[in-house]
């Protein structure tokens, strides 16, 4: 009864209600084993069930995932489940046993391409005016995780990367962060270690050194303290980022 109650306040309440637990992942064969069905996962303190299938990392049904997100209005019922989005999935190292469930008459999601999209290198680009401006980069990443995530952490890249191509800069500041702080989820303490921050920072130094940027214009600085600044409405990937700072010539 608590479980079913709390499902109507999500459907029908506001859009801006936060969901953050950890579990085994479920995925739906809604595509007939295309590989692009649903992912669900249930949250274990309230027994709903959310459609976490936006996320841009998707699930790995041999491992528990960290899932972040807010309940999204006016999506309806693709997947069998209460639809997230904005939503972030991490893949934890916490083994998980497989669960598929067949289709029973859910449609899924129609592929869409993301609005978060790396254009081609041949591609073109309108180049910025000068006088060229300092600008800062953030670069969000999944807990306990360097990995550049595809049509997220790439498009924000890329776009810090074209920008100190373009413009030249006489440096190029790069710092990591990790989320150190231990957090109580789902019966887990949470934390990333210290190092993290670093294995962030000089994988996106790497990114600029292999795209052309010169070497000796590109520093990897010590991380500063957590700040308080959602991405994408969510206040967990804003202390898992990398900030790269872009200071042009005089």
């Amino acid at each position: 009864m608590k479980a079913a109650l709390l499902l109507f306040a999500l459907v029908a309440g506001d859009a801006q209600q936060a969901v953050r637990f950890v579990a085994c992942p479920i995925y739906r064969d809604t595509d007939a084993g295309k590989k692009s069905g649903c992912w669900l996962a249930e949250d274990p303190a309230s027994g709903v069930r959310y459609d976490i299938t936006s996320s841009p990392t998707k699930a790995d049904w041999n491992h528990a995932v960290l899932v972040e997100g807010f309940v999204a209005q006016g999506q309806g019922d693709p997947c069998g489940g209460v639809v997230l989005d904005p939503v972030r999935v991490s893949v934890l190292e916490e083994g998980c046993t497989r669960h598929m469930l067949p289709a029973e008459g859910y449609p899924g999601r129609r592929f869409a391409l993301p609005k978060r999209n790396v254009r081609p290198l041949y591609e073109e680009r309108v180049k910025p005016a000068q006088p060229f401006a300092a600008r800062t980069f953030t670069i969000p990443f999944d807990f306990g995780s360097s990995f550049v995530t595809y049509q997220l952490s790439d498009y924000y890249l890329d776009a810090a990367i074209n920008y100190a191509l373009d413009v030249q800069p006489a440096t190029v500041t790069i710092t990591g962060f990790a989320a150190t702080g231990s957090e109580r989820i789902s019966e887990r303490d949470l934390k990333e270690p210290r190092a993290l921050a670093r294995t962030r920072a000089e994988a996106m130094a790497r990114a600029f050194e292999l795209r052309g940027v010169p070497v000796a214009r590109v520093a990897t600085g010590r991380p500063g303290p957590s700040r308080d600044e959602a991405f994408d409405g969510l206040n967990g990937p804003s202390l898992r980022r990398v900030e790269i700072s872009i200071e042009p010539k005089q």
